[in-house]
């Protein structure tokens, strides 16, 4: 389940990123750039769970890592300073208009490869 829910949020954000950065790149070119690289860590993380293997671990527990730091980093900056994110990226406001499951899937991702070890 959590590699299918990875799944989906990698064509997401990748779809939502990709139609973004050719439609209206000069609008909020630092918020589609995010998404882009969110996109990017989610199919990272995708792959690297579907393989399970030991370096493909790693690549996960990176890539997991990654996703929460950006999560929270992005989620603050959008509360704060909402005027650097003109458009909303996957990553805004802890993913509210994702239902927050940005900030809830690294959590379980990185809980299931420490359990899963």
């Amino acid at each position: 389940m959590l590699i299918t829910v990875y799944g989906v949020f990698a064509i997401a954000a990748t779809s939502r990123s990709a139609v973004q950065i050719a439609t209206r790149f000069s609008d909020a070119p630092v918020a589609y750039v995010l998404s882009a690289f969110a996109a990017v860590v989610y199919v990272l993380a995708t792959v690297a769970l579907a393989l399970g293997g030991r370096t493909s671990r790693r690549i996960a527990l990176v890539a997991c890592s990654v996703e929460l730091a950006g999560v929270v980093l992005v989620g603050l900056t959008s509360l704060l300073v909402p005027q650097a994110f003109p458009d909303a990226t996957v990553w805004s406001f802890f993913g509210i208009g994702y239902g927050f499951v940005p900030l809830v899937l690294p959590v379980l991702g990185l809980w299931w490869l420490r359990r899963t070890a």
